[in-house]
């Protein structure tokens, strides 16, 4: 796919643009992925690693990814989840008998690790310590020591508050219920799995070969200078781990899979489809929390994912599951503006992705143009077409029919499943088209019912 002209025209407009974004805002250094479904279509690196040793950035270069961190713990959640070891529903305490902090909402429902991933638990946004300030990130003892003395902030279930300390708690729930460290079980059960073979759990040391520097946001006036380097500890679960955009593009590929769990299929496709879904929407209906996942809508397309900010670095992973597409961008500046470049990325290089695989699906099988025509039953009419590839079924008595169109995807002998958007509809039942004896379409059966096929309207 990536020799198709038309990926290749918008990845080169989408260079052009980002090599003139970063030469102005005097950005020092982007690695940025671009996959569809199980493919890598593009990874390339812009400007310096480190700006001092003159180090090139690469798709291999390591940046610490920050809070994107929080879907690698929302993973290892589920995974125990659905090898039975706990539940979405479980109050914290379950597994951490330890957990204590003040209430002030008498009336507020007990804090579950649902509510940690979607970050409705009402907790404070960080552990009790100024660590984004002075740079001192507290050992988990430390974080747990402090804990009974903060409070929450708001009741559990009335809104979302985002909170490193809750994923902080729920890395301490996988390391509870698992038995291992927290890095270990990331390590041995996504990472190692998935090949991320340059991903760290834990902070590599600031002088590691391919860690680009981090780098303080530029002033007016001035120039800018590398970014003090820290160690999460323990706040690993919400912040911590390092990675590379190829590496990063594995797990983000893991997102498009379907089938059982097993392998490198780490978490089964029902429960990534859980993981992206809506499980907190916002009063305007355009933004919300999956488990683990952040979820907009943007120019009528919804998309999942996670950003990353920790001084010297910001990261974002972006995906939109319709149509099987991710971005990786990893900067190493306090003003990289990741989401930029992920946004330009989806407007140029996505269009052109679906444009290509479109086209080398668009021959339809053999056979298929007998299922064309039109057909009837007393409740209304409908016309079977093919449309670039695919069997189409519509009303075409309605003003628009396409909201309410029905594609037939082939599951057998003359057998096809619906799948539209329409709710309402007969999405995901069967479709069988039924010939005579002359191999003429006399009537549809979708569900329990039929459409008779009729000559003229």
């Amino acid at each position: 796919m990536p020799a198709d002209a038309g990926i290749r025209a918008a990845i080169d407009l989408l260079s052009a643009w980002i090599e003139s974004q970063m030469a102005y805002a005097g950005q020092p250094g982007l690695s940025i992925a671009i996959l569809h479904d199980q493919e890598l279509v593009w990874a390339a690196g812009f400007g310096r690693a480190s700006i001092e040793g003159n180090r090139p950035a690469t798709p291999e270069t390591l940046y610490r990814i920050a809070s994107i961190t929080k879907l690698f713990t929302s993973t290892a959640i589920l995974q125990l989840r659905d090898a039975g070891r706990l539940q979405l529903d479980d109050p914290i305490a379950r597994h951490l008998p330890w957990f204590s902090i003040g209430q002030p909402y008498a009336e507020a429902p007990v804090i579950t690790i649902r509510h940690l991933l979607t970050h409705t638990a009402g907790l404070p946004r960080e552990a009790g310590f100024p660590y984004w300030s002075d740079g001192d990130f507290p050992t988990i003892e430390k974080v747990r020591e402090r804990l009974p003395g903060q409070r929450a902030a708001l009741p559990t279930e009335t809104e979302w508050k985002y909170s490193n300390l809750g994923l902080t708690m729920a890395g301490e729930i996988v390391a509870a219920v698992s038995g291992r460290p927290y890095a270990d079980y990331v390590a041995e059960h996504v990472l190692e799995p998935l090949g991320m073979k340059h991903t760290f759990v834990t902070t590599p040391p600031a002088d590691h070969p391919d860690l680009a520097v981090g780098y303080e946001r530029r002033l007016p006036g001035g120039g800018r200078a590398p970014a003090p380097h820290t160690d999460g500890r323990g706040i690993t679960a919400a912040a911590g781990m390092t990675t590379c955009a190829t590496d990063l593009a594995r797990f983000a590929m893991l997102q498009f899979r379907e089938g059982a769990a097993g392998g490198s299929q780490i978490l089964k496709s029902s429960t990534l489809r859980e993981m992206q879904r809506p499980h907190w929407v916002e009063p305007d209906w355009t933004a919300g929390w999956g488990l683990g996942f952040r979820i907009i809508r943007q120019n009528g397309k919804t998309y999942v994912g996670h950003g990353g900010a920790l001084r010297g670095y910001r990261t974002q992973l972006q995906l939109c599951p319709a149509e099987r597409v991710g971005v990786v961008v990893l900067t190493n500046a306090d003003d990289g503006d990741p989401l930029k470049y992920a946004d330009k990325a989806f407007l140029w290089v996505a269009p052109a992705i679906a444009k290509a695989a479109a086209a080398a699906a668009a021959t339809a099988p053999a056979g298929w143009e007998r299922y064309a025509g039109r057909y009837r039953n007393a409740w209304g009419d409908a016309q079977v077409l093919l449309v670039d590839g695919r069997l189409a079924m519509l009303d075409p008595s309605l003003p628009d029919p396409m909201p309410n169109v029905i594609w037939l995807n082939p599951a057998g002998e003359h057998t096809f499943r619906a799948e539209t958007r329409n709710g309402f509809g007969a999405n995901g039942e069967p479709v069988v088209f039924e010939l005579d004896a002359a191999g003429r379409v006399r009537r549809i059966k979708i569900g329990e019912n039929y459409l008779n096929a009729v000559e003229t309207w």
